[in-house]
C-alpha cells in the first residue's frame, strides 16, 4: 500500500475518517487534508481511476491487520497424555477428567497410560478396570479411538472428541411456545 508521499497519481478520491467521500481532489489537497487530521493518506484501491485513498492511521490499520491474521491460525489437534496407576485415588482420578474434559474441549486427542510397577503386572485387569471407568466417565464427550492395549509395562487408550452436533438444534413445538389459556369464566350449561 502506498502512504502519503509515495501516491503517484494526479488526483485521487479520497474518503474521511468517518468513511464520508471528500471527492476527487489533487494529491497535495489530498495530503494536506490529511496531515491537517494528524492522519496518514493511505491509498486503498489503486486500480480504480482515478485511486481511492483513504485518511486514517496508518499504524493503527497495519496493527489491526496483524492482529486479524494473526487470530486466523487454527488450533492444530495434539495428543495429550494423562498417566494413571491402578491404585490411584478417587480424587486424583476426577481431577485427570476434568484435565481430559479440557483436552477433548480443544479438540486434542488424550492419550490415557496406565503404568504398572513391580507386582501391579500381576493384576492387569484392575488397571483395565480403570481404564474402562475413564472411558465411561468421558462416554458423553469423546469415544474410544484405540481399546485399551498391552505395551510392557504400560497400557494405553486413545480417546477423542465426539464430533458436536452444533447443527442439530431441538425445535420447540407450537403447543410449547404459546401460553396456556386460563379458564377465568365459569361454565354456563
Amino acid at each position: 500500500m502506498r502512504v502519503n508521499d509515495w501516491i503517484r497519481a494526479r488526483q485521487v478520491r479520497v474518503i474521511a475518517v468517518d468513511g464520508s467521500q471528500i471527492g476527487v481532489v489533487d494529491t497535495d489537497k489530498a495530503k494536506q487534508l490529511a496531515q491537517e487530521a494528524g492522519l496518514d493518506l493511505v491509498e486503498v484501491a489503486p486500480q480504480e481511476t482515478p485511486p481511492v485513498c483513504r485518511i486514517m492511521d496508518y499504524g493503527k490499520f497495519k496493527y489491526k491487520q496483524k492482529k486479524r491474521t494473526h487470530q486466523k491460525k487454527h488450533h492444530l489437534s495434539q495428543l495429550k497424555e494423562l498417566r494413571l496407576r491402578p491404585k490411584t485415588e478417587d480424587h486424583d482420578f476426577q481431577t485427570k477428567l476434568g484435565h481430559a474434559r479440557k483436552f477433548l474441549a480443544r479438540g486434542d486427542k488424550v492419550q490415557v497410560n496406565m503404568l504398572f510397577r513391580g507386582r501391579e503386572m500381576a493384576r492387569i485387569e484392575r488397571g483395565r478396570d480403570v481404564l474402562a471407568r475413564f472411558a465411561e466417565a468421558l462416554k458423553e464427550i469423546a469415544k474410544v479411538e484405540q481399546a485399551p492395549r498391552m505395551e510392557g509395562r504400560r497400557m494405553n487408550m486413545i480417546i477423542a472428541a465426539r464430533p458436536s452436533a452444533a447443527g442439530v438444534q431441538k425445535t420447540e413445538t407450537k403447543k410449547d411456545t404459546e401460553p396456556k389459556p386460563t379458564n377465568a369464566k365459569a361454565k354456563t350449561s
